[in-house]
């Protein structure tokens, strides 16, 4: 498992950063899944965060960890429309289950692409991850 995926799954909820026009939106996200080597993450494509990976794939995440330490993460988020990548996605995160299936209409994954992130800390020097 990469460490990117590794730490995203560590911090549980993680935070991502999208664009509305001129107007940033955040919002928080639980599920990750690798896929092929890839850090995939799943929402529903009715969903106006979905419209706007879309329109402008350039997002952030962010998070923290219990002992106060924190992790950033840019790149961009690119759709996957196998069925594979969704399996995928399910098999990681079994509660999914209850909300998407495989050809619901409504489900996507998206990788993310061009990955850089680190961890900080006020204790310690930033730990690159991505």
């Amino acid at each position: 498992m990469s460490k990117l995926t590794e730490e995203l799954k560590k911090v549980g909820t993680f935070f991502i950063a999208t664009v509305e026009g001129d107007q940033p939106r955040v919002r928080p996200f639980g599920a990750v899944a690798e896929f092929e080597g890839k850090t995939y993450i799943c929402t529903n494509n009715t969903k106006a965060c979905y419209a706007q990976m879309l329109a402008n794939p350039k997002t952030e995440i962010s998070a923290m960890y219990p002992d106060g330490a924190w992790l950033r993460i840019s790149g961009e988020l690119v759709r996957d429309d196998r069925d594979e990548a969704r399996a995928a996605m399910l098999a990681e995160n079994p509660g999914l289950g209850m909300m998407y299936h495989i050809g619901d209409g409504i489900f996507e994954v998206l990788y993310l692409d061009n990955a850089k992130g680190s961890k900080f800390s006020f204790t310690a020097a930033p730990e690159v991850i991505a």
